[in-house]
């Protein structure tokens, strides 16, 4: 007779997350990430999540111990688990900037001046707050900058979820507004069937103009 192998527990990286996190010391943890910086088409989306580490108890916050960086996770899990961070979060900002916008002021500050702008509209202000990866130079918010740190703070991975959720929900709900160009499947970013439809059809109002992008070859931005 077969003998069958128990079952692995399911594994739960939230919860080392969470430890890093609590192991700062202090109760209210903030973590600053963005999504769309390397897309072709659609905005810039930062996320600032607040954390309250003594409140979060109870079954509406047990999927967070899923949470990890929004690349590791499904559509339906990123969609779970923004149910859950924006239910226990104590604070949640957003700040969108349009693809216009990133071609004038330019992709990399672009991004600093979102991080700073959602860490500013946290209030009351949290007891730490983090960023992924680097520093935002003059935010007033006084912040570290945690390398990876979508992948070893519980804040910074819900802020990771909730940027990433909310811009392919935008950018899916827009997606009827330019029928051809696949906007549902890849939200933007570059694959092959976005370049022939760049080249086929010409580029939207979402689409970054100041990207030398392999799309846009022998096609006359007006730039």
């Amino acid at each position: 007779m077969a003998v069958t192998a128990p079952r692995r527990p399911r594994r739960r990286p939230g919860r080392r997350l969470l430890a890093h996190d609590r192991g700062l010391g202090v109760r209210l943890v903030a973590g600053a990430d963005e999504a769309g910086r390397g897309s072709l088409a659609g905005p810039l989306v930062a996320a600032a999540v607040c954390l309250d580490l003594d409140r979060l108890r109870g079954s509406r916050c047990a999927p967070l111990g899923l949470l990890d960086d929004s690349k590791r996770h499904t559509e339906a899990r990123r969609e779970e688990l923004f149910e859950a961070v924006v239910s226990c979060a104590s604070q949640v900002a957003v700040c969108v900037v349009p693809a216009s916008e990133i071609d004038r002021r330019g992709l990399h500050r672009s991004n600093l001046h979102a991080l700073g702008t959602a860490l500013c509209a946290l209030d009351p202000e949290p007891d730490v707050c983090l960023t992924d990866g680097f520093p935002v130079p003059g935010c007033p918010r006084l912040h570290r900058a945690v390398v990876g740190g979508d992948g070893r703070s519980a804040a910074i991975a819900a802020a990771s979820i909730v940027a990433k959720v909310t811009r392919d929900r935008f950018m899916r709900r827009i997606a009827p507004r330019y029928p051809g160009f696949g906007f549902e499947q890849h939200v933007g970013y570059i694959t092959p069937e976005h370049t022939r439809a760049v080249r086929a059809l010409g580029p939207t109002p979402l689409h970054r103009r100041s990207f030398e992008a392999i799309a846009y070859a022998q096609l006359d931005l007006g730039l």
